[in-house]
């Protein structure tokens, strides 16, 4: 049961939003259709409702070095001003949960979890910081979190009456700057979920509706609209993105995940080192292309060919491609069949149908 509501539930509501449990939160899954809220955030731009992540803060003298201990990647080296994306390991080498780190300072980092690990997040990290330097603070009831993407974003968001950016025009992927709106301090950071050019926006819960509000006025007449879960899921899935609970889990090891980049070997000591690395013949993530119109769904089961045999690997995010106009999925399968253009097959509701190995992600925006 949905006990949560974002700070813009009644501006979904008016909307006519459709709503669905997402850990707790009672979300915005679509407005009126997901195909078009794809295609605005591919044509123009979407605005999404983020407040139900976790933030959580850390801070202290040693700040950096407890990060570094913590995660999958090397916070030390992180400047003030840019983000980052690492992983919170088990001992074990599995995937907690992916994050977005921004060094905010010289001792402050504000961590970004998804909203089904929040909890969890914040206490391991509290644990990790034991014996630094560092304090954690889970402050994700204290922010609201809007995103606006596409690639009209940049455009919109200089427009919006009342916010005030240091140098929006030359802030660059994965970094943020400082601003305010009408009153309200505000965090702006070239991030997001989308594979598009766009930005998330950190600010306090009571000025998010008037936020939402005068992004989606400025944006009116160049075809922004409102999206929902539905639609990120598509355009995430896209751009190659993995979700936890779906591509990302306590029993992956990132290298599976094709997430090797995110771990720093160099480091001593962290949380997971030992175990970070996977047998040779572990299950790997791949993306695979399908003809027609029947689209794999999560759990569906892979085979290496039409006639029978058990299933080598599963399904663990699939659609028919609003923007490609053809099924595509990703799924774990051995690594002797991974390479690009091996076919392979899913049951797709007791029908195999062909589907071929392609390179991650399926769609990439221009430059």
């Amino acid at each position: 049961m949905s006990d949560r509501l974002s700070p813009l539930h009644r501006i979904h509501e008016d909307a006519g939003a459709s709503f669905t449990d997402f850990a707790g939160w009672r979300m915005p899954v679509r407005y009126s259709s997901e195909l078009a809220e794809h295609h605005a955030v591919r044509t123009a731009a979407g605005l999404f409702d983020l407040s139900h992540m976790g933030e959580v803060v850390v801070l202290g003298a040693q700040a950096a070095e407890a990060l570094d201990y913590a995660v999958s990647g090397r916070m030390s080296a992180l400047e003030e001003g840019r983000a980052k994306y690492t992983l919170l390991l088990a001992d074990d080498g599995g995937v907690l949960d992916d994050l977005i780190v921004y060094r905010t300072g010289a001792d402050r980092f504000l961590v970004v979890a998804n909203a089904s690990n929040r909890e969890l997040v914040a206490s391991e990290l509290a644990r990790r910081a034991d014996g630094f330097d560092a304090q954690v603070f889970d402050e994700s009831d204290d922010v609201a979190l809007i995103a606006l993407q596409g690639p009209k974003s940049p455009e919109i968001l200089a427009e919006v009456e009342g916010l005030d950016v240091t140098d929006l025009e030359g802030l660059r992927y994965y970094r943020f700057a400082r601003g305010s709106f009408r009153g309200h301090e505000v965090l702006v950071a070239r991030t997001g979920y989308t594979g598009e050019n766009g930005f998330e926006l950190f600010l306090a819960p009571e000025a998010a509706p008037e936020l939402w509000e005068a992004i989606a006025e400025t944006g009116a007449g160049s075809g922004l609209l409102p999206a929902g879960l539905a639609a990120r899921d598509t355009l995430r899935l896209e751009a190659g993105m993995p979700l936890y609970g779906s591509e990302l889990s306590r029993a992956i090891r990132p290298a599976q995940a094709g997430l090797a980049r995110t771990v720093d070997l160099t480091k001593e000591d962290f949380v997971g080192r030992l175990g970070v690395e996977p047998p040779a013949d572990a299950p790997v993530l791949v993306g695979l292309a399908a003809e027609g119109r029947r689209a794999a769904r999560a759990g569906y089961p892979v085979l290496a060919d039409a006639e029978g045999g058990d299933p080598i690997g599963e399904v663990t995010s699939g659609a028919l491609s609003p923007t490609l106009g053809h099924p595509i999925a990703m799924a774990y399968v051995p690594p002797a069949v991974s390479a690009a253009g091996t076919q392979l097959f899913v049951d797709v509701r007791g029908t195999r149908i062909p589907a071929s190995v392609v390179a991650l992600p399926f769609y990439k925006r221009e430059a």
